[in-house]
């Protein structure tokens, strides 16, 4: 059984009633603890500084040169807090409401409700780390819109917030290495978690650099490893982010849960050929005052297409603004599954834009007429001049061409209301674990989960975990578990390097992409998902027989490095298949074409699916086994979603 370990009592104080009842280690006994954090970006950074400012000894692992590369700087329009500033009707529930209604009430209550009651804190914090929000002419921090609320809560620094926020908890964590609480290792990967009777005592990392295999001990271990997105080979994610660390950890015993839960984002550059390697999101914010429309016929879309009329040539009453024509209250300003499932609709009504065909027009006509161009480009110039920059076309002049693309996984390492996993001693925070977005993740609300989690929830919940282990010796780093595990990740290695096929592994990695897009991405059938799992076993098999790896292990070797993450990639795309097909409702970003209202809506089925799927690896090659966790909801009502 999987317990959740949600506290009992009233959903508003079950976290200050929980903190209180947690086992404390007090300010001496703190000297005594180690704590690995694996990743740097905004959850690993702020859980980093945090737990070494409470007086942890913290070791920290990032694979990228500096921790200020991590892929949270590309975060763009903003990050959600209940603070209610523009006086609009917000609240703290309000937050936890939409947050729930959003994810499709595919999410833990108790988890949301505390994001939603602890986002007000992450301002404060920010601002006094000097991360520069906007302002208003009042000198209030100022908030814009985002999709799936119809208040103004998102807090933003122009289109940089992400990058603004790490470098916050970059500071923060850069204190604490000067003062030695925190001893950083950049440009390693985690390769594998060493066990020591069931409980999680350390990694066994790679130098990418020098090639050399290494054991790392601690009392506790914090995966903050980002997402899985690039499972789709094309995604907005960084190149580097992968699954590795998490799926590694899974197969050690951690539980991964909702795997097939996947975000499409609708305000993406979209694709212009088989030569790119990663897509470019354009910010939610956007949604804000750009209008969405493609042409009203097949015949006008089919003349943009050949370059016969331009966009600006075609009149207001032959456009159609979709979203604004289907859903009235919310407009532009949907939650980005409905955004993303409409743009698609219109592109298979053959009514697409762009020279593929594969985009619809993203409008700032009306609102530069409005507040004039000085206006929107002090809202958002970097945002324009980065459209410019990837399209040579001026979206002052012209409208953006989007289309949807991966951008967000909600699904990932299952974790109880402490943060922990099923392996004792094993958290995972941020977009890495599952619990808070439930089957759609709402704009602006995965900087706040990142934040939370590190600066304001795990400090607590480790301290709990560290006090009830009965001794302060350090970890034995002579444990027979971890040179065992150290062989075993050599000879996986060893495993790759021996392969000497035609392929190349980013050969193998599109293939897989282009299956899990077609099958497994914004709409899916049994049918498709039964046929995409034959096809990802022959992959597999592929990948095996038939891939170069180049190189050796000793030595900076990109293509070493790509192999062990694609080979991850495989088994993954093949579960996320396999929790699809299960699956058998539409909710959130995930849709089943059996499933689906007389308005071609999402159709939930919460009798039968009203749960978190956790899958528990087996061994290589056998199917994992499903635990479900019940989801119940005691303060909202399950309804149809509805942003008409």
């Amino acid at each position: 059984m999987l317990d959740s370990k949600v506290p009992a009592g009233p959903l508003a104080q079950k976290w200050s009633n929980h903190k209180f009842n947690l086992k404390l280690v007090n300010p001496a006994n703190k000297r005594k603890f180690t704590v690995i954090v694996v990743g740097t970006g905004l959850a690993g950074a702020s859980a980093a500084a945090s737990l070494a400012e409470l007086g942890y000894n913290v070791i920290t692992f990032c694979y990228q040169d500096s921790p200020r590369r991590a892929h949270s700087i590309a975060a763009q329009g903003g990050i959600n807090a209940a603070k209610s500033y523009q006086n609009d009707g917000d609240s703290v529930f309000r937050l936890f409401y939409d947050t729930i209604k959003g994810g499709d009430y595919r999410s833990r209550e108790a988890n949301v409700y505390r994001l939603a009651e602890v986002s007000v804190n992450i301002i404060d914090q920010c601002v006094a780390q000097g991360v520069p929000f906007a302002r208003e002419y009042g000198g209030l921090l100022d908030n814009r819109s985002f999709g799936g609320a119809q208040v103004s809560r998102t807090f933003y620094a122009r289109g940089q917030t992400g990058q603004q926020l790490l470098l916050g908890a970059y500071s923060a964590l850069n204190r604490q290495i000067k003062k030695g609480k925190v001893k950083s290792y950049t440009r390693h990967e985690m390769l594998d978690l060493v066990m020591i009777d069931g409980h999680a005592k350390g990694i066994v990392t790679r130098d990418l650099v020098s090639g050399k295999i290494e054991t790392h001990a601690a009392h506790a271990v914090l995966m903050c490893t980002g997402g899985y997105g690039n499972v789709f080979f094309l995604s907005t994610n960084a190149m580097g982010c992968n699954v590795t660390a998490a799926w590694r950890a899974h197969k050690r015993g951690a539980y991964f849960a909702n795997p097939c839960y996947t975000q499409i984002h609708p305000t993406c550059i979209p694709v212009t050929g088989d030569h790119q390697s990663k897509l470019t999101l354009m910010s939610e914010s956007l949604r804000n005052d750009g209008r969405v429309w493609v042409p009203k016929t097949q015949e006008m879309a089919e003349r943009l297409r050949k370059g016969e009329i331009k966009a600006n040539d075609i009149k207001e009453e032959d456009r159609d603004y979709f979203l604004e024509r289907k859903y009235p209250s919310f407009g532009n300003l949907v939650p980005r599954d409905v955004a993303s499932r409409n743009a698609k609709e219109a592109v298979d009504d053959g009514r697409g834009v762009g020279k593929t065909g594969f985009a619809v027009f993203l409008d700032f006509k009306e609102a530069i007429g409005r507040l004039g161009e000085d206006a929107v480009r002090a809202k958002y110039g970097n945002l324009f001049d980065m459209y410019y920059q990837i399209t040579d076309e001026n979206p002052y002049k012209q409208p953006m061409r989007i289309y949807p693309a991966v951008h967000y996984t909600m699904g990932g390492v299952w974790v109880d209301y402490n943060l922990m996993t099923t392996i004792p001693g094993l958290y995972a925070l941020g977009e890495c674990n599952f619990s808070d977005h439930g089957a759609n993740r709402l704009g602006a609300s995965a900087l706040m989960q990142g934040l939370a989690d590190g600066y304001f929830v795990i400090p607590y919940t480790v301290g709990d975990y560290l006090a009830k282990l009965g001794s302060f010796a350090p970890v034995d780093h002579n444990h027979p578990a971890f040179e065992s595990t150290r062989k075993e990740v050599e000879e996986k290695i060893n495993k790759l390097l021996a392969l000497n096929g035609t392929q190349t592994v980013d050969d193998i990695h599109k293939k897989l992409g282009l299956i899990m897009w077609e099958y497994c991405g914004m709409a899916r059938t049994a049918e498709g998902l039964q046929k995409a799992q034959g096809l990802i076993q022959e992959l597999k098999k592929e990948f095996w027989t038939n891939v170069r790896v180049l190189g050796e292990n000793e030595e900076l070797n990109l293509s070493l490095e790509k192999a062990g993450r694609v080979a991850d990639f495989l088994e993954l795309g093949e579960l996320m298949v396999v929790d699809a097909l299960q699956r058998a409702e539409s909710c959130g970003g995930h849709f089943r074409l059996e499933s689906q209202t007389e308005e071609g809506e999402a159709k939930r089925n919460d009798e039968e699916f009203a749960y978190v799927s956790a899958w528990e690896y087996k061994g290589d090659n056998v199917p994992e086994e499903l635990h479900k966790e019940d989801l119940v909801f005691e303060n909202v009502q399950l309804t149809q979603r509805s942003y008409k």
